[in-house]
Order: C-alpha cells, then structure tokens, then sequence
C-alpha cells in the first residue's frame, strides 16, 4: 500500500491541490431552473473556504458533528468539506427520511449544527429539535417559503457567506492552520447503514480509508481527469460519497447534479456520463422504459427492434463465455449498432459511458446482458459501507454472469469454516460511533465479517450466494436462500419488490409488490382498466401474470441439486407498495425481514393454511407524514412444481 503525502492526506488538502494544479477545470455542474450551472476547482475550495470561516464564527469546534441534508447540490458537498476543513465530521442523511429516523441520528451522533437544503428539511429538523438538545444551529440553502421563520439559531447559506467574509477578516490564517492540523486517520465521514435488523448504526470512515480505496479503484479501472459523473444517488448512501466525493477530489474528475429525482433520466441523458454506477433497480428501470417503448412501436418496427435486441444478447453471452459468435451475427452486428444499439444508447444518456457499475443486489443475467449486448461497459463489484465501498471488481476483459469480481489492490479475502466472506483492506473501517458492542462483533484483527455467504472460485473470483443470517432450511431439510429467490423474481421486468418465506416451513412462499409501470403498461395494451396501484394489483390477469413469472423462476431453480426443493409453490401480490416511510425496507430498498414477518403475519399464515384469499388492513403512511389504514382482500394463487430435465 501506498504512504499518503502529508501534504495530500485529506479531502481539504487535496481540494486546495486541485485548485492550485487544475483551478479553471469544472469540478461541479447543477442544473437549476432547466440550465446547468459550472463551478471550478478554484470555486469548489473558496466557497468551502468561506463556508468553514461562517462556521468559524457561530462557534463552530474540532470534532463537531454536521448533519448533511438534501438533494445533491453544489452546497451541501461544499459544506461537507468545509466540516472537514475545520475537523469535524458530516454526517449525511437520506432527504426522505422521517422525523423519527432523522431525530435518531442527529441524537446518536450529537450533531451541534446542521445544513440542509431547503424549507422542507428545515421542518423536519425544527420539529424534532427538542428532543435533539445539542443541535444549536441549523443552516439552509433554498430561502424560498423562509420568509417568516425566526427560529433562534436558523440562519440561510446566504448569511453564512457574509458571517465567514467577516472572520476572515479578523482571522486570516484560521482555515490554513485548521486544514494543517487536519491527518489521515481523523474521522472524514460517518455513514450511517440502512438498519435492516435495527436502528442504524454510524460507520466512521477516515481520509486515509477513502483516499486510499478511491485511488486503488481509480488506478484499477483506470479512472481520468476528464471524466463525467451524474451524482443522483442519495447523498448519506456511501457509494454517492466514494463516487461523488472521494473519487472526484482524487481524480479531479467533473460531477454532475440534477436537477431533481424527477428529471434524472433526462438529465442522464444530456451529461452523457463517461463513468456511471447504478444499483440494478436503476438498470431494471432502464430497461422497462424501453421494452415499454419497443412494445408501443409499429409492428415491423418492434419486429426490427426485439431481433436485433436478441442478436446483441445472443452474441454477449458467448463472448462472456469465451466463445465467438457466428459469421452472419458478426455480420448483423454493425447493422444492428447503426439502426439500434446506437441510437438506443444515445436515447438512455450511455453512448459516452466507458465504465459502468452495478452493486447493492444480484442483477438479472438478461439486464446484465442488454445492457453490455448494447455496448455498454457496465460490470458488477461487490462492496460495503465498511469497507469504503470497494471489495473487488469485474475487471475488463473477465466479465461473468454470476461473480462479482476479484479483489481491488490491496484486499485480501478468505471465506471461513461457516462460508462467510471475510476480508481486509485500506478502507476498513474505524468502527460504529458509540456502539463498541455491534464493532467487534463486525471487525476482529483487521478483518470485516461482511455477514455474505459466498465463495472464491478457481480464477480468484469472488461469488455471493445470500445473507449468511438468512441462508437456512425448509422443515424437510432443503437449503432455503430467499434473496437468491428474490432476486431471481426480480429479473422479471413485471416484479419490483419480492420476500420469500419459507425457514422452518413445508414450502416457499412469497409476497410480490408488482412494478406499476411495467403491468400498467402490459395492462393498457390489453385494454384492462384499472384505478391504482391496488386495484391493479388485484386484476386476475395481472396474477396469470406474476404466476407465469413464478414458473419461470421454478423452472430455473428445477435446474440447481441444491435448490430444486425450494421451488416456490404459493404467492401473493401485495395490495400497497413495500415503502421505508412503512419501516418495511430501508431507504437502499433493503428487505427489513423480522419487521416484514411480523406485520404481516395473517397474509403469511394465510398462505400456508391453504386459502385462497385473506383480508387485510395495514398502516401506510403518506408523503406529508399522515397516516391511514388501508383494508384490502389479498388472493393467494398456487404454482406448480417445475421437474427436473432428464438426461438424454
């Protein structure tokens, strides 16, 4: 491993490099009322000058915690580094969050001041103020609707500027010498996880963890200055701070904020990135919009467009294979580029892409496929927040379907006796803020106990099979691993959310949250009405629908010796949405299974005693915060069992 230059050994110190070496390169754009907007280098590093000396002057001290709330703007990263700059640590939070969730980290991590976007997020912290007694200053972006707020402590980045102009005043040398004492092992970052068997818990990562991982990555994958990064992903998720943060201050690449969750795609497609990563969620939607498109078009239109769509498929997977595809599909194939792969490219934003990532969950070999069948670079690695993200990558040229890479410089993985990944690297964390206990059950001697069950196949790649926690057994003995199942319901373009049951029991079941704009579509085009999300998800067409996908999934798993028996044999579609704001999947739509488990209970039992329908109600919560109760009559279908092919 490489020794960091005290010179360069924190994010502050490497921003005032950038600004000293490439000052006139754009660092950030923000698209603001349809126009994108540039900042430099030298920009980047004055206004988080400035923002530091308006910190400075309330009060601010070494070691102070800053809650960091909001859409991906300019601000909220030039605040991060301002934190940084004075020693203290940000502490980002997902802008969707509750009052309950955020009240619980801004306590847990004694945050003294907060900056945030706009009135919403202002709201959301006056209301749970109280209960957070240390948190005495809260800064915000957007002045709209703040007009009439004179909270003590409240005060807008517009003022802060102004505070900070005037201790510079008074105290020139203040942030040089702040930055200066400022080391490699000081606390960057505390991300907290996503709590799916708890509250969440506060991973402290230092400048030394993520400078010496982005750096690792970038020199991997070959990273360059002139990169482009749409960064849309939630701001408290860690990868948007690897990605967004890290690997653009080490690189000094160009990051690319929209300008808001609804207009990302379009806004992808504007930037064109070179460099983009995107959970398998992103590549699912991606996708469904174009079959969506393609199934819309003219017939002999849509013809053109699904045989070359296969032709691209076919061609991929016997190159990811090792074998090359025939005479007439090399022929096709620049056909194929100039009539769809090309333009489709362009339509979706990734004509320019030269790298591309997926991580979080498994990703459907048929997305996988389309996607690199298109031209798209786009390869699997597999991280942690614990680990400052990167664990190993899919390196070009030894792509596969079903591993998630080998390891990055300097990690080491072993799988021990029980089939746990293990592993060590630079970017391993410094443990959980104040929860000594949850440290060392994770980290012992160096290593991370990732809680994945996996394997290092013959060529060092690295395969992951499920939670480790999760991996259990039906009541004859046959192993059970739901996100195995899950995921495999997912592949399906009609399937956003899926749990399967099944531990203890006599059988798999699962619980479908179907995709609404996939079979809303599938609807339309069979003239099937429908009023909403529940009204379709009860149509008896939508459950031939999800019965067929089902059988899809029984028929590959009829094909696995380890896993024929756990073929699924009753589902449901469920009548709402799985929804964080419900504390039924976190805020990175990971499964919280124990609370799944509990609140829906009667649909469960339901299930396995054989009925074919079940009445519900359920708590749902709404966007304004209010909450209601929602009663619905649930069906429950049967599957039959896939056989297993014979030998011929």
């Amino acid at each position: 491993m490489k020794a960091l230059d005290a010179e360069r050994d924190t994010f502050p110190k490497l921003v005032r490099e950038n600004a000293r070496r490439i000052g006139g390169k754009v660092a950030i754009r923000e698209k603001d009322f349809g126009i994108w907007q540039s900042y430099t280098w030298a920009r980047y590093f004055d206004e988080a000058r400035l923002i530091a000396h308006g910190l400075a002057a309330l009060g601010f001290a070494r070691g102070d915690r800053v809650a960091i709330v909001g859409d991906n703007r300019p601000e909220l990263y030039w605040a991060i580094m301002a934190v940084q700059a004075l020693g203290g640590v940000p502490v980002p939070i997902y802008q969707d969050s509750g009052e309950k969730e955020t009240e619980y980290i801004v306590d847990h991590a004694e945050a003294r001041f907060a900056v945030v976007e706009d009135q919403e997020q202002v709201d959301k912290l006056l209301s749970i103020r109280a209960r957070c007694p240390r948190l005495a200053h809260i800064v915000y972006d957007d002045a709209r609707g703040m007009r009439a707020y004179s909270e003590p402590g409240l005060v807008s980045l517009a003022e802060l500027r102004e505070l900070g102009r005037k201790f510079e005043v008074g105290h020139p040398a203040h942030f040089d010498t702040e930055v200066a004492k400022g080391g490699a092992d000081d606390v960057a970052i505390i991300c907290y996880t996503s709590g799916t068997t708890g509250v969440p818990k506060g991973a402290m990562l230092s400048h030394r963890n993520l400078i010496v991982t982005a750096r690792n990555a970038a020199e991997f994958e070959g990273l360059r200055e002139d990169e482009e990064v749409l960064s849309y992903l939630p701001m408290a998720w860690v990868g948007d701070h690897v990605f967004s943060y890290a690997q653009a201050i080490v690189c000094g690449f160009s990051i690319n904020c929209p300008e808001s969750a609804a207009t990302v795609l379009s806004d992808l497609k504007e930037i064109a990135p070179t460099y983009f990563f995107g959970p398998p969620r992103i590549w699912e939607t991606l996708l469904t919009g174009v079959l969506v498109r393609v199934e819309d078009a003219a017939r002999p239109k849509r013809a053109m467009v699904q045989f070359f769509l296969r032709l691209a498929q076919d061609i991929e997977r016997k190159r990811l294979a090792g074998q090359t595809g025939s005479l007439w599909q090399r022929l096709l194939y620049p056909l194929g580029s100039l009539l769809v792969y090309g333009p489709l490219k362009d339509n979706l934003g990734l004509s320019r892409v030269r790298r591309a990532y997926t991580a979080g969950e498994a990703i459907g070999p048929e997305i996988f496929l389309f996607f690199r069948g298109l031209g798209v670079n786009v390869k699997q690695l597999y991280g942690m927040t614990e680990a400052s993200v990167f664990v190993t990558i899919q390196r070009d040229g030894d792509v596969r379907l079903d591993t998630v890479g080998t390891p990055l410089t300097d990690v080491e993985i072993r799988i021990s006796e029980g089939g746990e990944v293990l592993f060590r690297s630079p970017g391993v964390f410094r443990g959980y803020a104040k929860n000594p206990e949850a440290t060392s059950q994770t980290l012992a001697d160096g290593w991370i106990r990732s809680g994945d069950a996996g394997f290092l196949d013959h060529d060092g790649h690295l395969k992951i099979i499920d939670r480790a926690r999760d991996v259990s057994r039906l009541a004859d003995g046959t192993m059970f691993a739901p996100k195995f199942l899950e995921n495999k319901l997912k592949f399906s373009p009609y399937v956003r959310e899926a749990v399967c049951i099944g531990q203890d029991r006599p059988c798999v079941t699962a619980l479908v949250n179907i995709d609404l704009v996939a079979v809303g579509n599938w609807a339309e085009r069979r003239n099937i009405a429908y009023t909403s999300y529940a009204d379709l998800a009860r149509k008896p067409e939508v459950y031939d629908l999800i019965r067929g996908e089902v059988a899809r999934v029984n028929r590959s798993l009829a094909e696995d010796d380890v896993l024929r028996g756990a073929q699924i044999r009753r589902f449901l579609v469920l009548h709402k949405e799985l929804d964080p704001d419900d504390e039924e999947i976190t805020r990175t739509r990971k499964i919280r299974r124990g609370y799944i488990a509990q609140k829906y209970a009667p649909l469960i039992e339901a299930l396995y005693a054989g009925r074919d329908h079940v009445s519900v109600e359920a708590q749902v919560t709404y966007e304004d915060g209010r909450t209601g109760t929602m009663r619905a009559d649930v069906m429950i279908r049967d599957v039959d069992d896939a056989p297993a092919r014979t030998a011929r």
